[in-house]
């Protein structure tokens, strides 16, 4: 696996909040500027493109299928995310997705709200992903 590193201390972000939407398949039809900003791309490179654009590949696939069988199923899912940015520098959120439904009730697309993850999460994080990954 290639060696990539984390965005430079000094670039802090934990005063912003990442907001993305989707539609139901996953493809970004918005992305605010924090989300441009942290992850390195434009608006214009985020919209159209499925969400897994900024997947890091430490991240376990189980992961992800937790997240879709959540929010698919109509409920709100929170987790700590390692995302990549688009020059290969990495960055952790605490995410909360939440799908989008129309008048009929039915899921039309998805929300996600992102905050920078604390240390402990971070580290707590990893670990439990890092056994997920080895038991594949």
């Amino acid at each position: 696996m290639e060696k990539v590193t984390p965005i430079d201390e000094e670039y802090m972000f934990e005063n912003l909040v990442i907001v993305s939407q989707t539609d139901e398949k996953g493809v970004i039809t918005y992305a605010n500027k924090a989300f441009c900003e942290v992850s390195g791309y434009t608006v214009d490179e985020l919209v159209g493109q499925p969400h897994n654009i900024i997947r890091h590949p430490d991240m376990p696939a189980a992961a992800f299928e937790r997240l879709w069988s959540t929010v698919k199923g109509g409920q709100v899912w929170n987790g700590i995310v390692k995302n990549m940015r688009k020059d290969g520098k990495y960055y952790w959120v605490d995410t909360e997705v939440l799908p989008i439904k129309d008048k009929d009730d039915n899921i039309t697309g998805y929300i996600a709200a992102r905050r920078a993850a604390s240390r402990k999460d971070i580290i707590d994080t990893e670990e439990a992903y890092r056994k997920m990954l080895e038991a594949v």
